[in-house]
Parts: C-alpha cells; structure tokens; sequence
C-alpha cells in the first residue's frame, strides 16, 4: 500500500471513528435528558436537578448562595429558588444568613441530605464502577480527556454563537 493510501485509509478509518463517537455521545446526552424529564414528573420523589443541587452542595462542601448552585446545576437562579424551597421543606437544606454579608442568604446541606446524598452517591457509584469494570484506568482517562474535549467543542460553539 502506498503511503498515499495509507494516509487516506488512517484518515478515512478517523472520520469512522468521530462519527461513532458523536452518535454514542448524542445517545448518551439524550439518555440524560429522558432522565431529567422523567424524575421531573414523579410526585413525591427529587428530581435529577434537585439531586444535581444537593450534590454540588455536598462536593463543595460548607455553605453556597442560590446563584452559585444555579451554575453548579445549569439551571437559572429563579428554578433554583424553586428547587431550594422544596429541599429546605423536604428537610434536605437549610438557608442562612450570612455572617459576612446579611443581606445573603447561604444554603447548606442538614444531616438528612447528607444521607440522602450519601446513599444516592453509593448507589451511583456502583453502577458506574459496575458498568466500566472492563475498562482499564488509563483507557478511563482517555475516555475522560474525550469527554472533556467534547464539551470544549460545544463551549465554543455556544460562545461563537453569543450564548456564553
């Protein structure tokens, strides 16, 4: 085979592979979305947001202002307001003031939404330690750094189209 060939079968076999990759990554965000959309309409249960919300309370430990858990979980600061009411009701989190700034207000995790959220993480942490026993650390990684590359790709799209 000359190189020329070769070069285009590489390139050719490449183009096979991003395809395959952009079809499991669209598969995957939509399998997302019909989990965001089903836990939203099962009364009496959190939904995937509320989930997302006492997570990133959990990961970043301490106390957070409404707004800076509505970045963490993508949603606007008013739906996040909305979600905190039913948490903080539910017994989940707790609003206070803070000492530094009166007029903010800081939401932190009670002892029954750590457990909640430390339940939900054993659970999710087994599923996905289940799910990718096969794979090795590094091919995890690469998995990883694909993942990260992806969300860089559509990052600038959104920034090229005035959304960020």
């Amino acid at each position: 085979m000359s190189a020329v060939a070769s070069t285009g079968a590489r390139r050719a076999e490449g183009r096979e592979a991003v395809s395959a990759f952009a079809h499991a990554f669209k598969s995957a965000m939509a399998a997302v979305r019909r989990l965001r959309g089903r836990d939203t309409h099962r009364p009496g249960e959190l939904s995937y947001a509320q989930y997302h919300l006492l997570f990133g309370l959990a990961e970043r430990g301490g106390e957070l202002s409404a707004s800076e858990l509505a970045a963490l979980a993508d949603v606007s600061p008013a739906t996040a307001t909305q979600m905190l009411d039913s948490l903080a009701a539910g017994g989940f989190v707790e609003r206070l003031r803070s000492e530094r700034d009166r007029r903010m207000v800081l939401v932190s995790l009670t002892p029954t939404g750590a457990a909640l959220v430390a339940a939900r993480r054993l659970l999710y942490e087994g599923l996905w330690t289940e799910a990718l026993a096969e794979f090795s650390a590094a091919e995890l990684a690469t998995a990883t750094a694909v993942l990260n590359r992806a969300r860089e790709i559509f990052d600038t799209i959104t920034a090229a189209s005035g959304g960020g």
